[in-house]
């Protein structure tokens, strides 16, 4: 039921492109996946979200055992009948929490003992309950238990982190295991920015098994040198016939980087996240729609783009939707950004797979440049 397959290589990079088989559909990589943090993608239908060209959508263990329940979920027959949503979902195991609620919680072998930052509830998270949660949401791919190190940390700090990762895959695998035939896992790779220790880290997953792999532990602060140096180092240690997904990025530029060092598949809030904020993406960069500049500004956002928005409508009602408080606006520049981000992974195939990637890629950053 799950299979990946290369089926074009781009000689002098790496980059990959390839098929991912779900039991809910095939996705066709390199692909761009929206994240759906609480069975929904912020702004968006499900039929927009393939309106967008979604293959794949996220969801995030940890929101969904407080709100609603993960037992809610599995009453109603699982994530993609709760949500309506009938393509691939992956979600995320709940150990980016681990990082993000630090404040809240203590990290120790057994788990995470923390407060729910919902209702302050006690709440303890280990590899077993991120297994039986997914379980229950029946997600098409699941993610290990892992713990992401803060950046900056010691070498000190994200040893333990690695040390920490490997011990909860061998325990989420297990805890998995009942459930191999209906859903995927993902091990996790961490390691922070020392190559001994991300190498450390890879060798280790890649050992056990795993259906693919997630590179976590990057675009939390690092200069973009480090994340590619880190990529660059994993590209060769890898197993080359499995799927490799960078957690948490989403900026157009890192994404085109990330394919040519041969990764898969990527997801990030930034594309809902700016569009919501009036932050578009454009070949040439991100543009902020509040500026005066566009209130007479008749042309499309994009007009290389095939999204709702950009066939419709131009900058400057964008820019007075957005002044007026309008929820239309949060509505369209999301559609735009995802639509975006979307078609970039989608070209990058097209690259890849006729052989242009490297011309692809350098007329890419020729262009991008984020408006001042």
């Amino acid at each position: 039921m799950f299979e990946f397959r290369v089926s074009a290589v781009c000689a002098k990079t790496g980059a990959r492109a390839g098929v991912l088989s779900t039991p809910h559909g095939d996705v066709k990589t390199p692909v761009f996946m929206p994240v759906g943090t609480a069975a929904a993608v912020k702004a968006m239908t499900p039929d927009e979200l393939e309106e967008v060209g979604a293959e794949i959508i996220l969801g995030n263990a940890y929101h969904l055992y407080l709100r609603p329940g993960a037992d809610v979920v599995a009453e109603a027959g699982g994530l993609h009948s709760f949500m309506s949503w009938r393509l691939p979902i992956l979600t995320d195991s709940g150990g980016f929490q681990v990082f993000s609620l630090a404040a809240l919680g203590k990290v120790s072998d057994d788990g995470v003992s923390c407060r729910s930052h919902v209702d302050g509830a006690a709440l303890f998270m280990s590899p077993e309950w991120a297994m039986e949660t997914q379980g229950l949401l029946g997600s098409d791919i699941a993610m290990c238990f892992d713990q992401c190190s803060p950046y900056p940390c010691s070498h000190d700090e994200a040893e333990r982190g690695v040390e920490r990762t490997t011990l909860w895959a061998a325990r989420s695998m297990a805890a998995w295991e009942k459930r191999r035939d209906k859903q995927a896992l993902f091990g996790i790779v961490q390691g922070s920015v020392f190559p001994d220790l991300r190498m450390r880290s890879a060798l280790e997953i890649a050992e056990r098994g795993f259906v693919g792999h997630g590179i976590g532990g990057l675009s939390v602060g690092e200069p973009h040198d480090k994340m590619y140096e880190m990529l660059s180092l994993l590209n060769g240690v890898l197993p080359e016939d499995k799927p490799r997904y960078l957690m948490g990025v989403g900026y157009p530029p890192n994404i085109v980087e990330a394919v040519a060092l041969g990764v898969d598949m990527f997801d990030c809030v930034l594309p809902t996240r700016d569009g919501r904020t009036g932050t578009l993406f454009t070949p040439s960069g991100r543009i902020n729609i509040k500026g005066k500049r566009y209130e007479r500004d008749f042309t499309p956002v994009d007009p290389e783009c095939d999204c709702y928005l950009c066939r419709n409508f131009t900058r400057a009602y964008l820019r007075h939707l957005y002044k007026s408080g309008e929820i239309l606006s949060a509505r369209l520049c999301t559609m735009h950004n995802l639509r975006f981000t979307i078609r970039l992974a989608e070209q990058a195939r097209e690259a890849i797979t006729a052989g242009e990637f490297p011309e692809f890629r350098r007329r890419f950053h020729e262009r991008f440049h984020d408006e001042r």
